[in-house]
């Protein structure tokens, strides 16, 4: 291996680390004269690129030394009319246990990415960026541990200057911030570095990239979802969330705020090509804490405020847009269908558009589904396809879907999925979406209900270069439908800035706009594509344990509402009490939960625990006193009370009790609110004491209420008791009559001739 090859696979090497090497380490070719380029400590920024800690690389125990933050990169999109300089502002932090000396920067770059190729191999690892190594330039002297210094760099994008990047032609160009320094005990090496990719279609003061035939076809789909947070939605002040955490995401320095300022601000320029993709869970449980809630605990939210100044923000910025429902709490389609649970995955799919319809004011694009990770297996996908005319679900029409989710489907526009019910598939665009995606994530707590990955804004940098090449590189009428992740959790800035690019696209010519609609509605050139589920898909499903406890659940609640009538037009129906449970069922199905299976157990733990609130409100009412039976056959009085706005049938369940025997009985039928006293028959077999447990279920056999211990006494004989004694005293007369007869028999056969008159007869003393 040449030695120019060692050195690139260091560098690589270098850069996937993202820290410093231990102070032994090869040392970065530094020149001996630090270039003097015009440098002057920056004022703190917020951060916006990081190098990675030590602990984000699994299996490595190298020291970190140094990590650098770069608050600012300019300009992020070169064209010609950009800047002539790059420049890059941030700090340097020791975050090791020793002074680190000489410490000095430079921006490298490496050649151009020319192929899809090449860009998907830099998306999934870093390309190498030693290809031009400038000048370094000093940023400190010396740092303590703990000390920081905030720098600005700013370097020539073209020309011969010993800091240029020497960018003379339009490109994707790797470039890689580079801090080399000394610690104590240790030589000069790389302790830290960041790269990233510089989209370049117009080089300042020279050449400007063509357009290549017509012009990319743009889409943007963009999210507004959270992780399932509500408990229950009640009146004023009623409502129950798991935490607080929407509060300071719907505050102005928030994440969903920030998704919805972003999106007023581009709409109107991009009012074709932006759809928003709403989680309908999410709309209710703003419209919950807009009206005053509490968070589980008891303790008053303090985000209704927030809520009701975001709600009113969103109705007004959707008026006459594109809309999209996504699956209510954005269910896991695919693990509804593995788990049989048809009602509930219809429920998913139809009570989200009437929601969006009812808070908004506006109609969600019909029939049209966007499943997690955008792939679907088949038998997901057949069922969805098909109505149900009695659910009134009308089937699926369009779907949009990952390439991966798709097989037979050339091209990058819509395809058909032939068969009894005919499908439009839209293909997300994955390279720019999957960018937007990243790879960093914060790991996740045990709590089950965690803020949303965070996507390292390198990611965004990264994608705006993969847009830019779909449309100065590519073109030729292509559809570029970017979706970023659901839970976007990007900093505003860094959401602007890939709009802004997206805008600077627009204008100049390289994309043009195309609306959802028009991608669903379109007659597909190709009719033969089919459904692909892909292994690595099916392994973030959520668990079937998970699964198995939604199904027992829905079990449950299904056999509860069987038992429920309406008591008349003015008191509630049971769908009235039922489907705030389905919808608490459908989060503890909900696709934020993939890969994260303690969420989904608190919020199957959530479910459960408002079904057994439901179901705790009929119930057997214990007696003040001991009851006292005064015959064998009494019944026993139990009270049965029911607290529901519904009538209900209700069967009373005695255990097996030793010297009581159960008799059958019909079951009751509870009014609305009422109360009833029930006389349950049994016989008792002795008399005693007796500790009886009775219960209500649902003819189902639903639990309903607790277990109930009554205390009954009995002094009286069982029926069967008395005619075992009856028959006794009968078999007792019986024999001694027999006995008698026989006697007198004897004695007339002693005496021999007529037998005497049995009036004669004495009879015989016994002896003492």
């Amino acid at each position: 291996m040449s030695a120019r090859k060692l050195f690139c696979t260091a560098a690589v090497a270098a850069f996937l680390a993202v820290l410093a090497p231990p102070a032994g380490a090869v040392e970065q070719a530094q020149p001996d004269d630090v270039d003097a380029l015009p440098f002057m400590p920056a004022p703190a920024a917020t951060q916006v690129w990081a190098t990675r800690s030590l602990s984000a690389q699994p299996g490595q125990q190298q020291q970190q030394f140094l990590r650098l933050d770069i608050g600012q990169l300019t300009p992020r999109f070169v064209t010609s009319d950009s800047p002539a300089t790059v420049k890059i502002t941030g700090k340097i932090v020791n975050v090791g246990d020793r002074k680190v000396s000489d410490i000095v920067l430079r921006l490298e770059r490496g050649e151009p990415l020319d192929s899809e190729d090449d860009l998907r191999k830099a998306l999934r690892e870093p390309a190498a960026a030693e290809f031009i190594q400038p000048k370094f330039t000093e940023v400190a002297r010396e740092l303590q541990p703990g000390q920081q210094q905030d720098f600005t760099l700013e370097v020539p994008l073209r020309g011969s200057a010993p800091t240029s990047l020497a960018i003379d032609q339009p490109g994707i160009y790797p470039i890689l911030a580079n801090i080399n320094g000394k610690p104590d005990y240790g030589g000069q090496a790389r302790l830290a570095a960041l790269s990233t990719l510089l989209p370049v279609l117009g080089v300042p003061g020279g050449e400007t990239k063509g357009k290549p035939g017509a012009p990319a076809k743009l889409t943007v789909l963009w999210p507004i979802a959270d992780q399932p947070r509500l408990v229950r939605a009640g009146g004023e002040g009623q409502s129950e969330l798991v935490d607080d955490e929407l509060a300071s995401s719907l505050a102005t320095t928030g994440r969903l705020y920030g998704l919805l300022q972003a999106y007023e601000q581009f709409i109107a320029s991009m009012s074709t090509s932006m759809c928003l993709a709403i989680d309908p869970d999410l709309l209710r449980t703003v419209q919950a804490m807009s009206t005053g809630y509490k968070i589980r605990g008891g303790i008053e939210g303090r985000g209704k405020a927030e809520a009701k100044l975001w709600l009113d923000r969103l109705k007004l910025a959707v008026r006459g847009r594109c809309v999209v429902a996504l699956p209510y709490a954005d269910a896991d389609l695919v693990a509804l269908n593995r788990a049989k649970l048809t009602n509930m995955r219809t429920l998913a799919l139809t009570d989200g558009p009437k929601l969006i319809q009812q808070i908004l004011g506006v109609q969600p694009l019909p029939d049209f589904v966007w499943p997690e990770d955008g792939v679907l297996d088949q038998q997901t996908f057949d069922e969805l396809v098909t109505p149900l005319p009695e659910q009134k679900y009308t089937g699926m029409k369009s779907v949009l879907l990952d390439p991966a989710g798709l097989a037979d489907a050339p091209g990058t526009g819509p395809v058909g999925i032939a068969g009894q019910h005919p499908v439009t598939a839209v293909k997300i665009d994955s390279m720019v979406s999957d960018a937007l995606q990243g790879s960093a994530s914060r790991p996740r707590t045990l709590s089950g209900v965690t803020t949303p990955v965070e996507n390292q804004p390198v990611s965004v940098q990264n994608a705006l270069s993969v847009l830019v090449f779909r449309a100065g590189w590519q073109g030729d009428g292509r559809n570029v439908l970017v979706t970023p992740p659901r839970r976007w959790n990007a900093p505003l800035t860094e959401m602007t800035e890939f709009l802004s690019a997206a805008q600077r696209l627009l204008a100049s010519g390289y994309v043009t706009q195309t609306g959802l609609e028009e991608l669903t509605t379109a007659t597909p050139p190709v009719a033969t594509a089919k459904i692909a589920y892909p292994p690595e898909a099916g392994a973030r499903e959520i668990s079937s344990t998970v699964a198995d406890e939604v199904t027992r659940q829905s079990a449950q609640l299904n056999g509860l509402v069987a038992s429920m009538q309406q008591e008349d037009s003015e008191h509630a129906a049971p769908a009235d009490l039922a489907d705030p449970l389905w919808l608490g069922l459908l989060r503890a199905m909900s696709g934020a939960w993939r890969s994260n299976e303690d969420g989904a157990r608190s919020a199957a733990n959530i479910s459960q625990a408002e079904l057994n609130s439901l179901t705790g409100m009929v119930g057997v009412t214990p007696p003040a006193s001991p009851i006292l039976l005064g015959s064998g056959d009494s019944p026993i009085p139990v009270t049965i009370t029911n607290k529901l706005d519904v009538r209900v049938t209700v069967r009373i369940v005695l255990a097996d009790t030793p010297g009581i025997r159960k008799l059958d009985l019909a079951d009751q039928v509870l009014p609305a609110r009422g109360e009833r006293v029930v006389r349950v028959p049994v016989e008792v077999l002795r008399s005693g004491r007796f500790p009886v447990n009775v219960r209500l279920t649902t003819p189902e056999g639903v639990a309903l209420g607790d277990t109930v211990k009554l205390e009954v006494s009995s002094s009286a004989y069982g029926t069967i008791t008395v005619i075992v004694t009856v028959i006794a005293a009968i078999a007792l007369v019986l024999l001694s009559g027999r006995r008698i007869y026989k006697r007198v028999r004897a004695r007339n056969g002693e005496g021999g001739g007529d037998a005497p008159s049995i009036e004669n007869v004495t009879p015989e003393k016994s002896s003492a």
